[in-house]
């Protein structure tokens, strides 16, 4: 509030109460006839006059007060996070002088065009800090996204906590990218999963009374499982019930009953760390600084692959995508595929792979200009840039829709 006033800036007048000379006749006023006390010079200010002072400083008082509290709200921490458009980074291209990826033990070949993996600006707690202003200009701006801070990162969750995760997450997907672009390739590698941590929620529960780190998983739900991908899976199929591992341990092979809990985001969890220990007949060497996560795993397939194989992927073509990836090539959902289409578009690509899972999100907030492909697995991501590099339109079409 502003405190406005009367036009003088001044009170008005006390009313007229209608009383004149004290000749007139007492109809002309409405009241019994009488003429009026003589005027006291030391009487306190008419009460008209006394009300209107109240009312302006109460007016000045809240005028002040809404000020304070709106200075106090663009200085006030948000518990939310906002997830906005990050740089694209080509797999195939070149960081400085050194191409992105660099592979010895096999001969590698020439490329062209663009593979680019995709990245999210995420801004709050507990890495950083977002205020009430960037919260409310994100909610009206569609290519930002708000979320809660607790649905992204557990309660108590420290700022080197989750540079840790993005590091670790990061160095795995290169190591299951690579193991990805192998088997797509035909080439045997060798491969275990291990158990390397707990969650503290995995101790709650009683994870930790069944499974010990240097555990080697083997399957889940019965199911062989090569990566955290499969796991995932089968821990969401269990639906808050004990999923079963097979695991070894000291050279001996046994399955245990292992308790689920569910988090915020919706998924059930084991709480568990992973590592995949893999023996390549190849070194695949990749440069790529200050960008966290598992999502860069298929287009570092993809990048991996086109370096070995002897015919350019993409023709020339601007690609772009995301998604994680298994060692036997499942590719699964990531956070900020929004974002992502969006960076890629303004970096210039013209295709982008969406993992399937993340078509829907999708829907209604496709840039123009992009064209989308969901993907299931690296083997079908490869099929559909090889088949717009050879305008195989029959093979496009048969595809099913992503987002619009």
């Amino acid at each position: 509030m502003t405190g406005r006033f009367t036009a003088s800036g001044r009170p008005a007048e006390p009313p007229h109460l209608g009383y004149g000379t004290g000749t007139e006749p007492a109809q002309r006023v409405g009241v019994a006839a009488s003429i009026p006390p003589p005027w006291d010079p030391d009487a306190p200010p008419a009460g008209p006059t006394h009300s209107w002072t109240v009312r302006r400083t109460v007016q000045l008082a809240c005028g002040l007060g809404a000020v304070v509290l709106g200075a106090a709200l663009l200085g006030t921490p948000a518990p939310y996070l906002t997830e906005s458009p990050g740089p694209v980074f080509d797999t195939i291209g070149e960081r400085g002088d050194e191409p992105m990826i660099s592979i010895d033990g096999a001969e590698t070949h020439s490329t062209e065009g663009s593979l680019n993996m995709t990245t999210v600006y995420v801004n709050g707690a507990p890495t950083s800090v977002v205020y009430v202003p960037q919260v409310v200009r994100g909610w009206f701006d569609p290519t930002v996204d708000v979320l809660p801070q607790e649905l992204v990162y557990p309660s108590g969750t420290t700022a080197e906590e989750v540079q840790q995760m993005n590091t670790a997450a990061m160095t795995s997907s290169q190591d299951l990218a690579t193991a990805a672009a192998l088997n797509a390739l035909g080439v045997d590698y060798g491969q275990r999963l291990r158990v390397i941590d707990f969650t503290p929620q995995a101790a709650d529960v009683g994870t930790t009374e069944v499974l010990e780190v240097g555990d080697e998983v083997l399957a889940a739900g019965g199911d062989p499982v090569s990566g955290v991908e499969g796991l995932r899976e089968a821990v969401n199929d269990a639906a808050g019930q004990p999923v079963e591992l097979t695991v070894t341990r000291d050279g001996e092979e046994f399955d245990v009953e292992v308790p689920t809990y569910q988090e915020a985001d919706g998924d059930y969890y084991v709480g568990i760390m992973l590592q995949g220990d893999f023996d390549f007949p190849v070194e695949v060497e990749i440069t790529l600084e200050d960008v966290g996560g598992p999502s860069a795993g298929l287009m570092f397939s993809l990048g991996i692959i086109d370096r070995l194989t002897e015919e350019s992927m993409t023709g020339g073509e601007d690609w772009a995508g995301t998604g994680t990836v298994d060692p036997d090539g499942t590719v699964g959902p990531i956070g900020g595929i929004a974002q992502k289409v969006v960076g890629a578009r303004d970096a210039g690509a013209d295709h982008f792979l969406v993992p399937r899972d993340n078509c829907a999100e999708l829907e209604g907030r496709t840039p123009r200009g992009l064209e989308l492909h969901g993907v299931d697995d690296v083997d079908q991501a490869r099929q559909i840039v090889e088949a717009v590099r050879d305008d195989d339109d029959a093979y496009l079409a048969s595809l099913e829709a992503c987002g619009s």
